[in-house]
C-alpha cells in the first residue's frame, strides 16, 4: 500500500466520520425538540409518499412531491429560523477541549458539601434556589447580563443570596469552578411540553438552560421545598439530599479521571479472576 493510497484512505475516513457526527448531532437535537420531532416526522412521511408515487406511477402527486421537496428546503430555513439559529449558537459557544477549572476531589468535596448544607436549610425553610454550575459551554452571555460578585463560595452566601426580599433572589446564581462569579441570572425558559404543569419558572429555566448548555441546574423549589437537578436536557425532580450529594460529584468528576477509574476497576477485576 503506497502512501497516497493511505492518505485517500484516512481522507475518506474523516470525510465519513463528519458526516456522521453532524447526524448524530442533529439527531440529539431532534430528541430534545418538539417542534425538531415533528418537523423530522414530515419530512420522512414526505419521502414515504414519493417512494409510493414513483412505485405506483402517481404522476399528479410526484409533481406536487417535486415542488414540495424543491422549495421545501427554504421554507423550512424561513419557518424553522429559531431553531437554527440555536443550534449555531450552541455550536459557537461549544468548546473542543473544554474550559471550566478542573477541580480536585477535595475542592470538588467542598463545593458539593456547600450547595447541599445551603440547599438543606433553604429545603426546611422553602426558600426557592436555582444555582447553575458551568461546565463546558460557557455561561458569559448570561454573566455579562447579571450582578457580579466573584465570591468565594460557601453555604451562608448562597442562602443570603436566595433568602426572600433579597434583590437578587428571583435570577439564578452562576458558579464557575468553585466561586460564585454571577447572581441575578435569567436563563431562557424551556417550551417542552412533557414538563408537569405544576412546576413553575425557576423549574423550567433550570430545564432550558440545560437544553441550551452542559452546565448542571441545582433547584429548590418554594413551594414545596423539594431539590431538583436539571442536567443533558432532562429533570430529575423531588431528589433526596443524599441523591442530589451523589449525582453532583459524579457529574462534577473530570472525565478522563472517570476513564482512568474504570480503568482501574477492569484491571482489580482482571486480578481476581486470576
Amino acid at each position: 500500500m503506497t502512501l497516497d493510497s493511505v492518505l485517500i484512505l484516512i481522507k475518506k475516513i474523516v470525510d465519513v466520520s463528519i458526516v456522521w457526527l453532524m447526524i448524530y448531532y442533529i439527531l440529539k437535537r431532534i430528541r430534545t425538540n418538539v417542534k425538531m420531532v415533528l418537523l423530522f416526522k414530515g419530512i420522512a412521511f414526505i419521502i414515504l409518499i414519493k417512494i409510493l408515487s414513483e412505485l405506483f406511477d402517481l404522476v399528479t402527486v410526484g409533481l406536487l412531491l417535486e415542488y414540495v421537496i424543491m422549495w421545501g428546503p427554504l421554507a423550512l430555513i424561513i419557518i424553522f429560523q429559531p431553531e437554527i439559529r440555536t443550534i449555531l449558537e450552541h455550536l459557537g459557544r461549544k468548546q473542543l477541549l473544554g474550559r471550566h477549572k478542573v477541580l480536585t476531589v477535595d475542592e470538588r468535596e467542598k463545593l458539593v458539601y456547600e450547595i447541599i448544607q445551603a440547599a438543606e436549610y433553604m429545603k426546611r425553610a422553602k426558600i426557592g434556589a436555582l444555582i447553575v454550575l458551568e461546565r463546558d459551554i460557557t455561561l458569559n452571555e448570561y454573566i455579562d447580563k447579571s450582578t457580579k460578585l466573584y465570591a468565594d463560595l460557601s453555604s451562608e452566601l448562597l442562602i443570603s443570596i436566595f433568602f426572600p426580599n433579597n434583590p437578587l433572589h428571583d435570577g439564578g446564581t452562576i458558579i464557575q469552578g468553585d466561586r460564585i462569579t454571577s447572581a441575578g441570572a435569567v436563563f431562557p425558559v424551556s417550551d417542552d411540553q412533557s414538563i408537569s404543569k405544576r412546576l413553575g419558572t425557576r423549574h423550567r429555566a433550570a430545564l432550558g438552560i440545560s437544553e441550551e448548555t452542559d452546565c448542571i441546574a441545582f433547584i429548590v423549589s418554594e413551594e414545596t421545598g423539594r431539590i431538583s437537578i436539571a442536567m443533558d436536557s432532562e429533570l430529575h425532580y423531588n431528589l433526596s439530599l443524599d441523591d442530589a450529594r451523589m449525582m453532583l460529584l459524579e457529574e462534577l468528576r473530570p472525565k478522563r479521571e472517570i476513564v482512568i477509574d474504570d480503568e482501574e476497576e477492569e484491571e482489580e477485576t482482571l486480578d481476581e479472576i486470576e
